[in-house]
């Protein structure tokens, strides 16, 4: 009998479900960065332990704008029942606005502030009982009975009865013992609410093509306007709606005129499936280049490219950029703004300036960049710091995070893929601001092997 509760134990947790969802994790905060109302947000759903039961959200601000109403919808995609409220940013500790959510699974969370609106998807997750935990204390509660009876049964001068007893207590606590020893063994089944496990072919989903174009069609400098990038799959050409949380956002995207004096890190906004937008102003003309890092499910990260124009007077029309550029004058700094929108800094993003390792960089081997922020950093997109690197024609862009250093000091490695200037920005997070500093960087080509 003890062979035969034994070897029931080991097939109940050899049949448990493995865990099959990409980014679920019940009980985790989910973060989700958001460039909208001018400013950079980060919204913070809490983790659900149980439904029906209530749902925690709160808007954490990395600009001066503490108290900002951002109103919030959710809403179930299985049902339709929706719940509201609002929430207002706080530079550091949200408070929390309570909704009650009354299942699991699918669910948008839709924001609205200054005029904006952005409709998140997400997943109310819950974990649920196994059957190990079943067979732990039922295994436990019947050895219990079984002794009691034994005893019972022995002080009535049975002791075939008593021994019998005994021998299934023994079990049961056997079958207990079993379970708690090999259950840490054994990937824990998806939660309730997890997406449904999809075989996909080997790589994974195709990667998403993109088109990217501005609202108007050519805005004019000092004009706002909307950068538009709608993602397709390239196999159905159907619109992608299954991107996952990256670094705290569902896209980041990097924009810079092409002399490099305008940068912007954002956050877009998803409008519609397979849409995303945010809402930009230059104040100067010229040709631009926005790249999109995102990451779809089971397909990995990846990098988008695309170019468009602002039109009136500026070094495009008057010449004055292309001089630059060939005189080596080109860089960024004019207007590196803090990856929101907002204005820069009167030092052109504010910090000490960065100190490379070695001074001159070779391409193809690693250096070190690093800087003293002006107080503590704050973590922001998950990190203390980003680094972003742009290659002069705009046809290369790296991103890298800080290495942990702590405190006010910031340090990082890339490794520049070849010879040339190179414009980049460190970006961090101090007080209620995003700093952002500009350099440039000449990398010389790697020394050609004898």
């Amino acid at each position: 009998m003890i062979r035969l509760l034994c070897l029931v134990a080991v097939l109940v947790l050899a049949c448990a479900s493995p865990a099959a969802a990409h980014n679920v994790s019940a009980g985790a905060d989910l973060r989700i960065a958001q460039t909208i109302a001018g400013t950079e947000l980060t919204v913070v759903i809490k983790g659900t332990a149980r439904v029906p039961g209530p749902l925690r959200i709160g808007v954490i601000a990395f600009q001066p704008v503490a108290g900002l109403p951002v109103e919030l919808k959710v809403r179930s995609v299985e049902d339709g029942r929706t719940v509201t409220g609002v929430a207002r940013a706080a530079t550091r500790d949200p408070r929390y606005t309570e909704l009650r959510v009354e299942r699991t699974g699918p669910h948008e969370l839709t924001l609205r502030a200054g005029g904006e609106v952005a409709v998140v998807p997400f997943r109310v997750l819950v974990e649920h009982g196994s059957g190990a935990e079943f067979l732990i204390y039922g295994g436990f509660f019947v050895a219990g009975l079984l002794l009691v009876g034994g005893l019972l049964t022995g002080a009535l001068s049975r002791p075939g009865r008593a021994v019998l007893l005994g021998g299934g207590a023994a079990a049961g606590v056997t079958v207990a013992v079993m379970v708690i020893v090999f259950e840490p063994m054994v990937p824990a089944g998806p939660p309730d609410g997890a997406p449904p496990v999809v075989t996909t072919q080997a790589g994974g989903r195709p990667f998403v093509q993109a088109r990217m174009e501005t609202v108007p069609e050519r805005p004019a400098a000092g004009e706002e306007f909307t950068l538009r990038v709608d993602l397709v799959d390239g196999s159905t050409g159907r619109p992608v709606d299954d991107l996952a949380i990256h670094h705290e956002a569902l896209a980041h995207v990097i924009v810079t005129s092409e002399d490099g004096r305008y940068f912007r890190h954002v956050h877009p906004l998803r409008t519609a499936p397979g849409r995303l937008e945010v809402r930009l102003r230059a104040d100067r003309a010229g040709a631009y280049v926005a790249h999109a890092e995102l990451e779809r499910e089971d397909s990995g990260g990846q990098l988008l490219m695309g170019r468009f124009s602002v039109g009136g007077q500026g070094p495009e029309s008057s010449g004055e950029g292309s001089r630059a550029a060939e005189d080596g004058e080109d860089g960024p700094g004019a207007d590196a703004g803090d990856g929101s929108g907002a204005q820069p800094d009167a030092a052109g993003g504010g910090g000490a300036a960065p100190r490379l390792q070695p001074a001159v960089p070779v391409a193809g081997r690693p250096a070190t960049v690093e800087l003293d922020a002006p107080g503590s950093v704050r973590p922001w997109l998950g990190m203390g710091g980003h680094l972003i690197v742009r290659s002069r024609d705009g046809s290369f862009l790296g991103h890298v995070h800080e290495m942990g250093s702590g405190g006010s000091r910031l340090r990082f490695t890339f490794t520049f893929p070849q010879g040339g200037r190179y414009l980049a920005w460190a970006q961090y997070a101090v007080d209620d601001r995003i700093v952002t500093v500009p350099f440039t960087v000449d990398v010389t080509a790697s020394e050609s092997p004898r």
